[in-house]
């Protein structure tokens, strides 16, 4: 990231009223205050578009919410999506365990790259719950305001527009099911795809069946079914 102006971000249609009430609060005006403090210090502050899920799907074709926790924190990682990776650099092991689980659970070949543009683009909306990080130091900008903001994408995401999605990975991640109606909602949870917990209980990431179940949902529904 070389600025925190929130202008420079682009958005696509859908967000700007919930991200605009953001920046216009004392949370959002503390984690701007936060983001250019830290710039001004030197700090090496990942990924370089932090809004980028915003950019790619509008809030109209969201069909699918994939909550992350901490965007990665290495040189050329993270590309502004959850579990996704810039063209070029190798996916990192959740990743890698994600695309394991995909050719487990619907037989999809290793892709060519970790980037999940491929996913965002199709309506699937790839957030952490907080979206910068410090270069080398996970969870760094944890607690500083980014949290107020996905917690009301979520609320939003599931108040607005017709049902969705939501794949809860990790005990993190599961503490936002609240915010979704389950009862509208196809709400469904495993443990985070680290290698640390995705085969461990109680419900283990590799061999819960997510990808196919959402298909498969979504076609009942009579809608497209994501090109995972």
């Amino acid at each position: 990231m070389t600025s925190a102006d929130p202008d420079l971000w682009p958005l696509a249609p859908g967000w700007q009223g919930v991200i605009q009430d953001f920046w216009a609060s004392k949370a959002g005006a503390g984690l701007v205050g936060f983001l250019q403090a830290r710039l001004r210090e030197g700090a090496v502050i990942y990924p370089p578009q932090p809004l980028r899920a915003f950019a790619l799907t509008p809030l109209s074709s969201v069909r699918v919410v994939i909550l992350g926790q901490d965007p990665y924190h290495g040189p050329g990682q993270g590309e502004g999506l959850a579990f996704s990776v810039a063209p070029g650099t190798k996916p990192p092991p959740s990743l890698r365990n994600i695309f394991k689980e995909l050719q487990r659970d619907l037989g999809l070949p290793q892709p060519p790259h970790g980037s999940l543009v491929r996913w965002a683009e199709q309506g699937v909306l790839l957030i952490n719950a907080c979206l910068t990080v410090e270069d080398g130091q996970p969870a760094s900008h944890s607690g500083r305001g980014w949290e107020v903001l996905t917690d009301n994408v979520i609320r939003l995401c599931s108040e607005q527009g017709p049902p969705k999605a939501f794949l809860l990975w990790g005990a993190h991640a599961q503490k936002k099911a609240a915010l979704v109606d389950s009862s509208r909602h196809l709400v469904l949870s495993a443990n985070h795809p680290s290698p640390l917990s995705a085969s461990r209980g109680p419900v283990p990431f590799l061999g819960c069946g997510h990808f196919g179940a959402v298909n498969r949902w979504l076609s009942e529904a009579g809608e497209t079914e994501i090109r995972w």
